[in-house]
């Protein structure tokens, strides 16, 4: 999967997944990580997502990393922000709201531009990359995140038979696979979340699940 096939869905306009509300399990379980309010939260692969808005309301400022100009533009106008936006290549700061986002490849992210994020928040970056890009994507952001991070990892469980991804399956046993023993995992929450979803016609079950993850 390159990265011109994203660009495509925002170009497109085939974004059925993004959300256009808040995640109740953001809301429900982001107390789970306790942050102190100076410390910046870092969501990859971000989107447009209300989320992020969210999260600044918590009192945190947020980093946002997205490669679609057309999503970092529509972020900022839905939510009535005029960016400032600056070079720092091979990204595109915009930066408004108490929210920066780096337009840009993730895999180009450097620990600099990650100081003082002390949180992750991961709703779809991990489920929406195929089998062969997930442990690089782990790997990479081991590399990049400063030390003592808590985070927030939300995955789905379906049987890939039924449905070719993305968002893709991404099981528990994977899960513990691509983050320990560097990271640790804790469940918080695993449930039906079938009723409701716009894929329940393809699919005969499916499962939400959320996780704590914390670095050393």
């Amino acid at each position: 999967m390159k990265t011109d096939f994203w660009k495509a869905k925002w170009e497109e306009n085939a974004i059925r997944f993004h959300q256009i509300r808040i995640n109740p399990k953001l809301k429900q379980y982001f107390g789970e990580l306790q942050l102190d309010r100076k410390e910046k939260v870092f969501v990859p692969l971000c989107g447009k997502t209300h989320d992020m808005r969210w999260l600044t309301l918590m009192g945190h400022r947020v980093i946002g990393v997205e490669l679609s100009p057309i999503a970092v533009r529509d972020f900022f106008e839905e939510g009535g922000i005029a960016p400032v936006i600056t070079s720092e290549p091979p990204f595109e700061r915009w930066s408004g709201g108490g929210v920066d986002i780096l337009l840009g490849d993730f895999f180009e992210l450097r620990p600099e531009h990650l100081i003082g994020v002390g949180g992750l928040y991961d709703r779809a970056s991990l489920i929406a990359l195929p089998p062969e890009l997930r442990a690089r994507y782990t790997e990479h952001l081991k590399d990049i995140l400063p030390p003592n991070q808590r985070g927030l990892l939300l995955t789905i469980e379906y049987d890939q038979e039924e449905m070719q991804g993305p968002p893709f399956s991404v099981d528990e046993s994977e899960v513990r696979r691509l983050f320990a023993p560097d990271w640790s995992v804790e469940k918080l929450l695993a449930e039906d979340a079938l009723e409701g979803s716009p894929m329940r016609e393809r699919l005969t079950g499916l499962v939400e699940k959320v996780y704590v993850i914390g670095s050393p």
